[in-house]
């Protein structure tokens, strides 16, 4: 038996495999964030795709998430903190999911919105943490329009 790719310390055959076979429900908003990352793991397309909140999966790229899954090795997923709202309907679950492609270690930080619906667990959306965005002060140069530090050459040819 291996151990399951979410880093839960248990089997795959007795922690995430039975949620993504469908032959168990997620029992909350963690245990469906831990299937879906393994999912990702033994690359279960379907269950990604099924495991997304119905009305959300249109823009779901079934050939990019397929690339991605086979690009990356999955060593494991860090849950910061899991809540369940006062309901029980809804919960968030805040995690470090960390993969390997092309031999550079990666990380990628969420806090996951999970909501129960006829019973069943979905991923709904997520925060991304860690992203920056930028904004830009002056106006874009283009690569023809003259360099700005005066040399009357175009930017490309000068500074750009």
């Amino acid at each position: 038996m291996s151990l399951c790719p979410c880093a839960s310390g248990k089997n795959f055959s007795e922690c995430c495999e039975p949620i993504i076979k469908d032959q168990a429900k997620a029992g909350g908003p963690e245990a469906l964030m831990r299937a879906r990352y393994t999912a990702f793991a033994v690359q279960d397309i379907d269950f990604l795709r099924e495991s997304l909140m119905p009305g959300t999966r249109q823009d779901f790229d079934e050939q990019a998430v397929r690339q991605w899954a086979q690009a990356a090795q999955w060593p494991g997923v860090e849950i910061v903190s899991s809540e369940l709202a006062a309901d029980g309907e809804s919960g968030v679950v805040h995690f470090i999911a960390r993969y390997t492609v092309n031999g550079k270690p990666q990380e990628f930080e969420e806090k996951a919105i999970f909501q129960k619906q006829q019973g069943l667990w979905y991923y709904v959306d997520g925060e991304v943490r860690g992203q920056t965005t930028y904004r830009r002060e002056s106006p874009k140069i283009g690569r023809n329009d003259p360099c700005p530090c005066g040399s009357g050459k175009k930017y490309k040819k000068c500074c750009g």
